[in-house]
């Protein structure tokens, strides 16, 4: 019984850690929305979340997309975020960094993706 219990407190422990890993969407002021356009200077597509370094005319975004196979499976793959490629994305700032942003839907070419 005493290693059931023991293994149940690593599992709790384990499932702790990575909620407070995983971004907090409050994070973000929903009340003041962004659309921005301009290109990709750096992408990630990896677990918790995509991202993609957005250069716009004046400022250079982080920008925090959805899961790798949420994107996947709504035809957003990782060669489409290759570094170079015009984007627009539609999204949330974080009300603490100034220059991250949580993205709703991402347009490369004719594609809109939906990513909540």
């Amino acid at each position: 019984m005493h290693l059931a219990h023991k293994g149940i407190g690593v599992s709790l422990l384990l499932v702790a850690t990575a909620v407070f890993a995983h971004h907090g969407w409050s994070e973000y002021d929903t009340g003041k929305p962004l659309n921005l356009s301009g290109t990709i200077e750096a992408s990630g597509y990896s677990h918790p979340h995509g991202s993609v370094t957005l250069k716009t005319a004046d400022k250079t975004w982080n920008v925090v997309l959805a899961p790798p196979s949420r994107m996947e499976n709504r035809g957003l793959t990782k060669e489409m975020l290759a570094v170079g490629t015009q984007a627009t994305v539609a999204g949330y700032p974080n009300r603490n960094k100034p220059d991250e942003m949580r993205a709703e839907r991402i347009t490369i070419g004719d594609k809109t993706t939906e990513l909540r």
